[in-house]
């Protein structure tokens, strides 16, 4: 007879839903790369890739508003800020990583049908800078709708700048095949439509267990590098269509749970399974040999492996690009008091 078995889960308490959820995927899987349903070894990373970018967004909203326009209508808004930027690093190790376009925007989103102007902070002090909010009309009159204008605002800056940077992915066999020289990692699920460029999702958490029963049990024991084959994910409402597969990072803990180092990859799809680009196969074939490079170690990161050393760093200087929420606060007040003419 079983015993019952209790393992734990890796990430701390704290990141709400923590890295495994196993909820129930609703939609379809198809064999596309191979029938057979085994690990498949990492190869070596070619030298004409000569470029991965670790592509990552972050936004806050800083303050709620309540906005008069010159017409005498009123609704709702919301100060917010945004940043999307990457890493550029070299696959081989024979230059140094950078920073690149981590830089802030700023949106006022207010709701439809009202006359909103740019609103600009002057600093009294010419060193902090001047902020400028953008105006952009929310979609509707609720109260949420401001800060979901925010975030449609920075995952569509963040698409563009994934595509751009990388090599581009021909989805029929009649076009040129184009050798991957420039790969993006971007961090998280692959939003909105396909631009056409070699850009990897990396999904950290196992919210979702997209497998069926028979297959789950190869995820535990895939070892550091190996991967599942590429299979063709179309959820069930028929809106997304995603080329899929699973990386083990490291080794899990003999206390953690069986898929703690692995993460879901995803590349975008064309809706029927009759093609895989050569370029998505290569990309998963070198997936497994570039991850666990990037990988975070756990004394540092508490959300390692997962959380890739780059984007850890790229999280920072995101925050550090919007500046102080506070000091934000108390120049909007003190804006508002001069253009009231109160003494703050």
């Amino acid at each position: 007879m079983r015993s019952m078995r209790i393992r734990l889960d890796p990430w701390p308490v704290d990141i709400e839903g923590g890295q495994l959820g196993l909820q129930r995927f609703e939609g379809e899987l198809i064999d596309l790369e191979t029938p057979r349903w085994a690990a498949i070894p990492a190869r070596p990373i070619p030298q004409r890739l000569g470029t991965v970018h670790v592509v990552d967004g972050k936004r806050r909203m800083e303050s709620r508003v309540f906005i008069e326009d010159d017409q005498g209508e009123a609704g709702m808004g919301g100060f917010g800020a945004f940043v999307v930027g990457a890493v550029d690093l070299c696959p081989h190790g024979t230059r140094p990583a950078r920073l690149t376009d981590v830089k802030a925007q700023r949106l006022l989103a207010h709701g439809p049908g009202l006359r909103v102007d740019p609103y600009r902070l002057s600093p009294r002090d010419p060193h902090t800078g001047r902020l400028e909010y953008r105006p952009v009309p929310a979609d509707s009159a609720d109260p949420l709708a401001p800060l979901h204008k925010l975030q449609q605002t920075m995952l569509a800056a963040e698409q563009q700048l994934s595509h751009g940077l990388a090599t581009p992915v021909p989805f029929d066999e009649t076009d040129p095949r184009e050798a991957l020289t420039s790969l993006t990692l971007q961090d998280g699920t692959l939003r909105s439509q396909n631009l056409g460029g070699a850009v990897v999702g990396c999904v950290k958490t196992m919210q979702t267990l997209y497998l069926p029963e028979d297959r789950a049990p190869l995820l535990a024991q895939l070892r550091p590098g190996e991967r599942t084959p590429i299979l063709h994910m179309k959820y069930a409402n028929g809106t997304y269509t995603r080329f899929i597969w699973y990386v083990r990072l490291c080794e899990a803990a003999f206390y953690q749970h069986p898929m703690s180092g692995v993460m879901r990859l995803e590349m975008y799809a064309p809706d029927e399974p009759d093609f895989l680009p050569p370029i998505v196969r290569e990309v998963a074939n070198i997936s497994g040999n570039l991850l666990c490079r990037l990988a975070s170690k756990a004394h540092k990161d508490p959300r390692a492996p997962q959380n890739l050393i780059p984007t850890a760093a790229l999280e920072s200087a995101m925050t550090r690009a919007m500046g102080s929420a506070e000091l934000v606060t108390r120049r909007l007040r003190a804006h508002i008091a001069r253009e009231l003419g109160v003494v703050a």
